[in-house]
């Protein structure tokens, strides 16, 4: 189990370190075309949508032939969606194209390797196991937005060629690295796998999932307004927000990977959820006071904190709790985040032309909201217990 770990790890982090080396170029490549900043949350939202109409169907299809097929999959079309933006240049429709494209196969990669890791791993150390899935994609994030800063300087393009050769890589480790995790027994004939990503929207775990979105509703947000807010703030560089994000990433994957790993039990997610909506919301209000590219990545790293501390818990409630196959509860995980990243940018750009401060006090007041929506899953989590008792 711990070599199949570490293989997934080291997917997950090459895939999120291509994924995060064109955030600090991409307002860039925008601006290059002569497009308004309304496309950087288009163009963000239209990944999110594709994701969210396939990440279910890629889920339920491992269910039945395996996580390692899809995985790989997902990989080359990482690769491609990264070079066809790399060869748009200051068209507009390649980059939609591409965008569109990353959105389809993203599901395969990263819902798939989550349910990959819900298959090795026991109810025991499954917070364990999704706490080095957060660390290892934190990972990703620390160096891939340094990295694209810096490449950034031999012009925007370069990051889009590295992240598809990036996604190449990853693609040849899992075939030559990456066993099967699905045992023939376990995967499901094809008549009884034609199920809904609703049918893991029930009892206590609707809540959840309702939650999740929340959490990346006001992510994306975040990472629409930002780019745009920290250069108006404080005039931050593309390699600036790249150390900004790398910042904020190294906290991050410290969290999952040292808290979240070592000290949080079952039964503590809950807890740990809740002072993640705090420090988050927290975060978002700290930015707004942001001086310099210290404070700015201090005040990053503190809404960084909370995200790494309620992601893994919530993803380990799910995959503990679901009574459907962990590739269909998997695959309405990564729709509700999809779901979330699709109309966060839209809101979050739409309101920044009224309100430079707007987005940043909506993502806090909806970290706050979504402590009602914890408080609701305990309640109804702990009636289903009690049920269970008495049957």
């Amino acid at each position: 189990m711990k070599k199949q770990l570490a293989v997934i790890m080291v997917l997950l982090m090459t895939i999120f370190i291509g994924f995060g080396i064109i955030i600090p170029v991409l307002p860039d490549a925008i601006s290059g075309s002569g497009a308004s900043s309304f496309h950087l949350g288009m163009l963000l939202s239209i990944y999110s949508l594709a994701s969210f109409l396939m990440s279910p169907v890629w889920g339920s299809i491992s269910d039945r032939i395996g996580r390692r097929p899809l995985i790989m999959i997902g990989a080359l079309g990482f690769s491609a969606s990264f070079f066809l933006f790399g060869i748009a240049g200051d068209n507009l429709l390649l980059m939609y194209a591409s965008r569109i494209l990353g959105g389809l196969f993203s599901g395969a990669a990263t819902a798939c390797a989550v349910a990959y890791v819900a298959d090795i791993t026991t109810e025991e150390n499954r917070t364990k196991g999704m706490g080095l899935v957060g660390m290892s994609i934190g990972l990703g994030f620390i160096f891939g937005p340094a990295v694209g800063g810096i490449l950034s300087q031999w012009g925007y393009q370069i990051p889009f060629f590295a992240s598809s050769i990036l996604a190449l890589a990853t693609f040849f480790f899992a075939m030559f690295m990456l066993p099967e995790s699905l045992s023939e027994e376990k995967r499901r004939k094809p008549q009884a796998e034609k199920q809904s990503r609703w049918t893991a929207f029930v009892g206590s775990l609707k809540y959840l999932y309702v939650l999740s979105f929340f959490v990346s509703f006001t992510l994306a947000g975040l990472e629409a307004t930002l780019l745009l807010f920290e250069k108006d703030k404080i005039g931050a560089s593309s390699l600036d927000l790249g150390i900004m994000f790398a910042v904020s990433g190294v906290v991050g994957a410290l969290i999952q990977g040292g808290v979240v790993r070592r000290f949080i039990k079952r039964g503590d997610e809950s807890r740990v959820i809740g002072i993640g909506l705090v420090l988050s919301a927290l975060g978002f209000v700290l930015i707004l006071f942001s001086t310099s590219l210290l404070t700015a990545s201090i005040y990053l790293s503190v809404f960084g904190a909370g995200n790494a501390l309620i992601r893994p818990c919530v993803t380990s409630l799910i995959s503990q709790k679901t009574k459907v196959g962990q590739g269909v509860a998997s695959g309405l995980s990564s729709s509700m985040d999809s779901l979330g990243r699709i109309t966060g940018p839209l809101l979050g750009a739409g309101i920044y032309q009224y309100s430079m401060q707007l987005p940043f006090y909506t993502g806090a007041i909806l970290s706050l909201a979504a402590l009602y929506l914890l408080y609701k899953y305990m309640i109804a989590d702990r009636e289903s217990a009690n049920l269970a008792q008495r049957v």
